[in-house]
């Protein structure tokens, strides 16, 4: 028997046939030379708020970061990040949004599990895309790499489309998120450099 894909998450898919899914993009830098990435989906607030529809999260309030498919984190190098050390690989990417508190940025070994194993329905060219665990704490939360606090700012300019930034600053480079009028940040540099976080 399939999973069934929560009532929120199948009215923000636009079915059938997915035919207004988001933009996709990838943010992109080098750290120790290498390659470090983030390939998300680019959801609209559409009038909106973050408050709003992080209330719609479920009880351990982790968010996929992203819309649609999987957000993927690669690296091709060793990295600090924050205060953690994340060894080169490939990691889905969510969210910990907690109602009150610091949001927290979650590397997880798991890429996804094929839209076709939980949705019947599934467009046929969507069949077998990662996409994101909505039960994390029940499947996957035991493949958890990391989970690192972000710093959380305003900007004075909303920002309708969710981005992902990297902004380098010698030898290290800071991953921005941005959408609406918040950015929450962390510093990400080459594994062995010392004072990094």
């Amino acid at each position: 028997m399939k999973k069934r894909i929560p009532s929120l998450i199948l009215s923000l898919m636009v079915v059938p046939g997915f035919s207004q899914m988001a933009p996709r993009d990838t943010a992109m830098t080098h750290v120790g030379g290498k390659v470090v990435s983030v390939e998300y989906g680019r959801p609209a607030l559409k009038g909106r708020n973050i408050t709003d529809l992080t209330s719609q999260l479920g009880p351990d309030r982790i968010w996929r970061a992203g819309s649609e498919q999987v957000t993927i984190f690669s690296t091709e190098t060793d990295l600090r990040i924050g205060d953690q050390i994340i060894k080169a690989g490939k990691y889905s990417l969510y969210l910990h949004c907690p109602e009150n508190g610091s949001y927290s940025l979650i590397l997880n070994k798991v890429l996804g599990q094929p839209l076709g194993d939980i949705w019947d329905a599934a467009p046929e060219d969507l069949v077998n895309e990662p996409w994101p665990h909505y039960n994390y704490n029940e499947e996957i939360a035991d493949k958890e790499v990391a989970r690192i606090p972000l710093k959380r700012r305003s900007s004075p300019e909303s920002v309708e489309l969710l981005t992902y930034a990297f902004k380098q600053k010698g030898k290290y480079a800071t991953l921005g998120i941005t959408w609406g009028n918040d950015i929450w940040t962390t510093k990400v540099a080459f594994a062995m450099i010392e004072g990094s976080h």
